[in-house]
């Protein structure tokens, strides 16, 4: 067990420079974590009285009496999938941002592939796709051919799923300071899950079973009586389950690279992909990928993951992709991408402003339109010409 009192001679010795959260630190932590979120009256509140509330944070944090607070829920439909997310006081992501920004990122990024492209400075979604397309044409002009094939791999609930001993592991093992330890553990604390519903038998095989949060939704709340909690599961929204979400599959990563010696590998998320030569090979890599994914804790979700020829048309982070005999990497958008945007813009016109629609459709349209077709494109801005037309018959009204 932790103690709650910190040892002060600790800080006697370590100059306050080189003391993780300091009040610069956790201010830096603020500055980050209001950024696209500065409009939110709670945000505004926060920032009137940010140093009397810093100056909180920071002793919290010194004598380890810091409580988190409880969390909002809600689902968020985005790209073809149903997410449930967990929104956080503005101190509590303050408190976080400082801990993965100062500690954790720092700390697990030499042991991260190059390959594996989500929350972390310097990448995202850009830069995993660059990388992929890399892979693809050094693929041809090695073999001067498309006549090879692709691995997609899905993790069937992925942060539903993330074991917390695990992820505690990987951070002890490197020897993360000794309050963002503590912190650490505070945060997975919080994210047990609350199975008092299950009888003696279903509880003792939960860890080995694959949990889903929205399903737990509809358990009935007066069952939860806190009895029985189970040790996995992060909140999508918390920026330490982004850490985890690159750090937790770092061996089934390594085995990749390292063991198997596979260049043309990279990872986003739960959504992976191995480019091979010989279907065969592929085939048998995946029996060793279940495998080492089950170790732990990760199910690889065989109804989505899936082997197909490089000349055909395949999906990889909601992008249509096909390998030509020329070497021409053909990409096209998810057809449901359109038709989502299509839906968002007709449902905001009416409430937003001129200005917020026209940064809608114009950062939107930006990001998307080298994958459209002409057709598409017209098809877009003919429809937001139209809406805006609209906007401004009802207000002459």
């Amino acid at each position: 067990m932790v103690n709650t009192k910190h040892d002060a001679a600790s800080y006697e010795n370590c100059s306050y420079e080189r003391e993780m959260f300091n009040s610069n630190n956790l201010y830096k932590g603020f500055k980050k974590t209001k950024q696209n979120s500065d409009w939110k009256p709670s945000v505004q509140k926060y920032e009137m009285y940010f140093l009397s509330e810093i100056s909180k944070l920071y002793s919290e944090i010194r004598n380890r009496t810091l409580e988190f607070s409880p969390c909002s829920e809600f689902v968020l439909r985005e790209r073809g999938k149903v997410r449930l997310i967990s929104g956080e006081k503005i101190r509590d992501r303050v408190v976080k941002s400082c801990l993965c920004v100062e500690e954790l990122i720092p700390k697990i990024r030499p042991y991260l592939i190059h390959d594996n492209g989500a929350s972390l400075e310097g990448k995202g979604i850009g830069f995993t796709r660059d990388r992929f397309e890399r892979h693809l044409r050094q693929f041809y002009f090695k073999h001067k051919s498309n006549d090879g094939y692709i691995l997609l791999i899905d993790f069937s609930k992925y942060f539903d799923n993330l074991r917390h001993d695990h992820f505690l592991k990987i951070f002890k093992d490197i020897g993360i300071d000794a309050d963002a330890l503590w912190l650490l553990e505070k945060t997975i604390e919080k994210s047990k899950v609350d199975v008092s519903y299950m009888s003696a038998e279903q509880y003792a095989r939960c860890m080995g079973e694959l949990f889903s949060s929205l399903n737990y939704q509809k358990i009935d709340k007066r069952l939860l009586t806190g009895e029985k909690m189970m040790d996995k599961h992060l909140n999508i929204g918390d920026q330490v389950a982004q850490i985890a979400g690159i750090a937790y599959p770092k061996d089934f990563d390594n085995y990749v690279k390292i063991v198997k010696g596979i260049k043309y590998y990279g990872r986003y998320m739960d959504d992976s992909y191995v480019i091979h030569e010989n279907k065969t090979y592929l085939e048998e890599l995946l029996k060793e990928l279940v495998e080492v994914a089950a170790k732990i804790g990760i199910t690889i979700n065989t109804r989505k993951t899936r082997i197909c020829k490089l000349s055909s048309y395949w999906r990889f982070l909601q992008i249509q992709y096909s390998l030509t005999e020329t070497g021409r990497v053909i990409k096209k958008i998810n057809p449901k991408r359109l038709t989502a945007m299509r839906r968002k813009m007709k449902k905001l016109a009416p409430v937003l402003s001129d200005k917020e629609f026209e940064d809608l459709f114009k950062s939107w349209f930006n990001n998307h339109y080298k994958i459209m077709s002409k057709q598409q494109r017209f098809n877009m801005n003919t429809l937001y010409e139209q809406l805006k037309g609209v906007k401004k018959c009802t207000a002459s009204n």
